[in-house]
C-alpha cells in the first residue's frame, strides 16, 4: 500500500482535532513498516502553554503521534476495513528517548516497524525525526478492543 490521505486516516482512527496526530501516510508495507507525517504548526493548541515564549511540542504528543502511526500499521497488517467499533489502545511504552525539541514549522517524519504480536498485544519500534535528524524513539505496545467490550 502506498500513500494514505487524511480522509482514509480518519476512517481508521477515532481521534479528531486537536488530537489527531497523523496528517499523511507516505508509505506502508503491511507486516513490516509505515512512514507517516505530522505537520507541526504554531496553531497547535498546546503551544499556548508549552511554552508561550519558546514553543516546544510536548514529548508525550510525539509518542502519541508514533502510536497513532503504529495503529494504522496494525490495521493495514490485519487487513481490516475501517470499523468505528474498534479502538486501538496504547498499553505500554518502553525505551523512550527524546533527543531534540520539536517546534512550529517542523515536520515530524514518523517511522514505525512491526516487531511481533502475542495474545493481541502488538509490539512496534518507532522513531520520529525532523529533517533527517532523530528527535525521539520508543518501543510501543498496543492492542485492539471492540467498543462493545468497554461497557
Amino acid at each position: 500500500m502506498g500513500e494514505m490521505n487524511i480522509q482514509k486516516i480518519k476512517s481508521f482512527l477515532p481521534h479528531r482535532y486537536p488530537f489527531l496526530m497523523v496528517d499523511k501516510i507516505l508509505e506502508c508495507v503491511p507486516g513490516q513498516y509505515i512512514t507517516a507525517i505530522k505537520n507541526v504548526t504554531y496553531n497547535e493548541p498546546f503551544f499556548q502553554g508549552h511554552f508561550p515564549r519558546i514553543p516546544v511540542m510536548p514529548g508525550v504528543l510525539i509518542v502519541e503521534a508514533m502510536a497513532q502511526a503504529a495503529a494504522l500499521l496494525g490495521a493495514e497488517t490485519m487487513k481490516e476495513e475501517p470499523d468505528e467499533n474498534v479502538l486501538y489502545y496504547l498499553v505500554g511504552i518502553d525505551k523512550v528517548r527524546f533527543r531534540q525539541t520539536v517546534g512550529p514549522g517542523d515536520q515530524l517524519t514518523l517511522h514505525v516497524n512491526y516487531i511481533t504480536v502475542r495474545r493481541n498485544i502488538w509490539k512496534f519500534e518507532a522513531t520520529a525525526s525532523v529533517n533527517g535528524k532523530l528527535v525521539a524513539s520508543a518501543e510501543l505496545l498496543t492492542t485492539t478492543v471492540m467498543e462493545s467490550h468497554l461497557d
